[in-house]
């Protein structure tokens, strides 16, 4: 009896078990119809898939550089007084950058400039000492007659010339009076007189070359005047030469202690303080770092296979991290003549007008490059596409019902854009709705 007993409760237990099982599976089969349950069709609005030609290009990535960078130094030593720029200024070139104390420099302009005033006012005397030179020469020319160029001799001298030709008569006359004397025809005393007059000419001949000798000596000694004092005009004005140069030299000295910017741009690096000594002897001593910006520079690595697919003049198109909705425009206007070994790509460098500002250089892209030929592509509405992160996805309206395809996307044009895998021409996409999309449910559209 006690055996029976155990065995009437276990089958009890196991009646009401499979009871409770019973009542547990239909109550939950119940909330999984209830949770399951989907509308009978979702509305859509829907698009075709198409070929269109897009711009080809090719993918590449660069690095933004400046168009000019220049580390602005100092060429003389000196205490700084004035710093005019700081970390992210924008310059000017020609903007002045430091100021170096100029005392020292200012004094020595200033000794250059009066020793110039004392040469120039030594050419005024030079030159005025030349004019009387020549003036006096001029009156010496006069007294005998010579003009500039001509040669004076003794002979040529008026009184010599005069004196000789009443000697050659008084020579004359005194040979016929011996004739004459020998054959008695004139007195002794009329011969003596004769001679008498020959031997005064001869004397005065003799006085008038000396006199001669002493004018063509006045006229040499004013020559000479003349030429001493124009040496001394030359050598005065070389020295008024040298001292302007000095001028210079001093005027050079203290401009150099302005430091001016060299190229209009942004400061990049401000290592320099008002109270410093700088010197251009000392390693890495530069007082800034301009970097001009306006235009960029982006150097674009091609690989080997596509080095026939890139020119000069062809355009460009990069995105930045810091701007993912945004591409920027540029042009290739260098390509390096060889690849990179290592790498196996080539470098070309393209310019970027950076209107706005908003490129730096340095920062990292992602670039096409137009190509010249379009190439065909399969096309659909932008809105088409679902994005779940990284996860492109798309569904295709067939037989009625909404099939989910994942894709992958191209280049976007306007409000269409580009499948290259997942959808092929023809096929219809859903466009509206799609977060009530899953694949297989049913849509009327």
């Amino acid at each position: 009896m006690q055996r029976n007993g155990f065995i009437i409760a276990a089958v009890l237990a196991a009646a009401i078990g499979l009871t409770t099982s019973g009542c547990g599976s239909s109550s939950d089969a119940a909330a999984a119809n209830n949770g399951n349950a989907q509308p009978e069709s979702v509305e859509v609005t829907t698009a075709k898939a198409v070929i269109q030609p897009i711009p080809s290009y090719i993918e590449a990535t660069g690095n933004l550089t400046s168009d000019a960078n220049s580390d602005v130094a100092s060429t003389i030593a000196g205490k700084v007084v004035q710093v005019n720029f700081d970390l992210g200024s924008y310059v000017n070139q020609g903007d002045v950058l430091i100021r170096l104390d100029a005392r020292d420099a200012q004094i020595r302009l200033d000794q250059a400039r009066s020793q110039l005033e004392q040469q120039q006012r030594a050419v005024q005397q030079a030159e005025a000492n030349v004019e009387q030179a020549i003036a006096n020469l001029r009156q010496t020319q006069a007294r005998l007659g010579v003009s500039d160029g001509e040669t004076f001799q003794i002979k040529d001298f008026s009184q010599v010339k005069s004196v000789t030709a009443n000697l050659q008569l008084a020579e004359t006359e005194l040979r016929r009076a011996e004739r004459l004397l020998e054959t008695g025809d004139i007195s002794r005393a009329t011969y003596d007189q004769r001679k008498a007059q020959r031997d005064a000419l001869l004397g005065q001949l003799d006085e008038a070359r000396s006199n001669a000798a002493v004018a063509i000596r006045a006229i040499n000694t004013a020559q000479s005047a003349v030429e001493a004092a124009r040496a001394a005009a030359n050598s005065a004005r070389a020295a008024v030469g040298s001292a302007k140069a000095q001028v210079r030299q001093a005027e050079k000295a203290v401009a150099d202690n302005t430091v001016l910017a060299p190229i209009s741009g942004f400061i990049s690096e401000k290592p320099i303080e008002v109270g410093e000594y700088i010197s251009p002897n000392v390693p890495n001593s530069k007082i800034a770092t301009i970097m001009r910006t306006s235009t960029l520079r982006l150097r674009i690595d091609i690989p080997e296979q596509n080095v026939g697919r890139v020119a000069t003049g062809q355009g460009v198109s990069l995105q930045t991290s810091a701007y993912p909705d945004r591409s920027f425009a540029g042009r290739i206007v260098r390509i390096s003549p060889g690849l990179n070994q290592q790498a196996r790509t080539l470098t070309v460098e393209a310019e970027v007008q950076n209107v706005d500002g908003l490129l730096k250089p340095g920062q990292f892209a992602t670039v096409r490059i137009t190509q010249a030929t379009p190439e065909p592509a399969v096309m659909i509405p932008a809105a088409a596409v679902r994005a779940d992160g990284d996860i492109n996805r798309v569904y295709v309206i067939r037989d009625g019902a909404a099939r989910e395809q994942i894709v992958q996307l191209g280049l976007l044009e306007g409000n269409m854009i580009q499948i290259k895998s997942g959808v092929v021409e023809g096929e219809t996409v859903a466009t509206s709705n799609l977060n009530l999309l899953t694949d297989g449910v049913f849509v009327r559209q």
